[in-house]
Formats: C-alpha cells, structure tokens, sequence
C-alpha cells in the first residue's frame, strides 16, 4: 500500500500535468485563432504579450456568445443591431478574426449582444443575435424579439405577470363572484352600507315594473353605476375606462339585493 506522504507526491505530480495540458489546449486555441503554430520559432511563443491577453479575452467572448446560444430554448431569429464604434486600444473581428485597424470608427458594435465586427464583416453575420440582459435596459418601447431572447422567455415576462394577476381576480363562478361582492360590502362603513342596502331594495322594486318603465337591472346600472361608483379622482379617461364595470356591480347588486344584503 502506498504510504501517504507518497500519495501526496503523486497528486501534486498529476496536477501538474494536468495543469500542463489545460495551457497546452489553451495555447492551441489561441494559435488557431492567431493563425500560428505553437513551438515554431517566431510563432506563438514570442508573441507580444499583451496581444496574447487580448486574443485570450477575444476567444473568451465568442465562448460566452456560443454558450449563450446553445443555452437558449427559444430559438426565434433576431438581426444584430449594429452601430459604428471607435474601439480603445487594439482591437479584432469576431467573424473573421483579422485586426481591425485605424485610430477611430474601426468597426461596428451590435448595441444588444455587444458583436465586435469589421463594418463589411457585418454584411455577412448570421442572424443569431443573443441579446444581453446588462445592455436592455428597457421593458417598454423595446424591440419585442430583443426583450423575449433576452430573458430567454416565449413572451415578455410582463404579459405574463399582468395576464396571472387579471386571471387570478376574473371570477368565472357565479356563486363565488357573489360571496366576493358580499366580503367587500362588508367592508363599508355602517351609513353607507345601510343607504346603499335600502337603495338597492328600492331599485330592484323598480326593475317588477319592467313592461312599463323599460328599465331592467342592466339599465339602472347605466344610470346609476357612474354616481355611486365614481373614483376618488375626477378623471374623465377613468370614468370611460370605468363605465362598463361600475354598469355590471350594479347591476349585480339590483339582481341580488336578497343575497348581497
């Protein structure tokens, strides 16, 4: 059996070599993309090392551009939103991988996923733009594509959220859209509870003279529901916006005064 102190030495040694390996693939890549050789006198070993950092960083980019990508289940098509840029300090083509040379206005960036590219290079990218969150600052006026690849969702987040909440308040049940009115009536102070009880009594003695008066539930609610449901606030787009769902309380409330009350 090996003894410990053994054991230590021969992890120590396979980290080193897998250490070894690991800036091997590394060097590799990085050759690739710089068109060279590694070991190759003049190649890749003597390089000037801030443009190894640089290329380094530049081959990190397109591996989080691709990780995105491939991590998005929502594969809708999407343009990128290119804008002339002037780059700080040297910089490289993420399609062709070629220098982008000249002092200002060198390239494009797209404005959503931040693609670096030659301005003729731009002609010919895919259309697989992966928006990033930290450059949409904006749920509302923005492109709807943009938005959706963004969040990686089907839909904006917000049409989901608000559509929840309607769903969630819009009672389907007769008898439980009844108990809720009643929870509420329950709510209001004493006087205004009683003169709304006995008004509504009075309304629904209305409503047995149908044949001669034509005024049925639905009508007095026309009437009445804009006086006694008006907002706090005299807003005349509230009122319109309104209207409809203070008709339909009252109404509930003429039709219902035996339970309600």
């Amino acid at each position: 059996m090996f003894s410990e102190e053994l054991w230590l030495e021969n992890e120590k040694k396979c980290a080193v070599v897998r250490k070894s390996k690991q800036g091997r693939k590394r060097q590799e890549l990085l050759a690739v993309a710089l068109g060279v050789k590694v070991g190759v006198r003049g190649g890749f070993g003597f390089l000037w090392p801030p443009l190894k950092l640089f290329a380094c960083s530049q081959i990190s980019s397109l591996v989080r551009r691709a990780a995105l990508t491939h991590d998005n289940h929502f594969n809708y098509e999407k343009t990128h939103n290119f804008k002339v840029h002037t780059f700080r300090g040297p910089h490289w083509c993420e399609y062709c991988a070629n220098f982008m040379w000249g002092l200002i206005a060198q390239g494009v960036r797209c404005s959503d996923c931040g693609l670096n590219v030659h301005k003729q290079c731009s002609k010919h990218v895919p259309n697989d733009c992966q928006p990033d969150l930290k450059r949409i600052k904006k749920v509302y006026c923005c492109d709807l594509t943009t938005l959706v690849k963004a969040h990686n969702t089907q839909r904006p987040m917000v049409v989901d959220i608000c559509i929840r909440e309607i769903e969630a308040r819009e009672i389907s049940s007769a008898d439980e859209r009844l108990e809720a009115v009643h929870e509420v009536l329950l709510l209001l102070p004493p006087a205004h509870y009683e003169t709304l009880r006995y008004l509504m009594i009075h309304l629904k003695k209305v409503t047995m003279n149908e044949k001669d008066n034509f005024m049925n539930a639905e009508n007095l609610g026309i009437v009445f529901g804009p006086t006694l449901m008006r907002p706090p606030e005299d807003s005349t787009l509230t009122t319109l916006h309104d209207m409809r769902y203070q008709k339909l309380i009252v109404q509930i409330l003429i039709e219902n005064e035996d339970v309600l009350f």
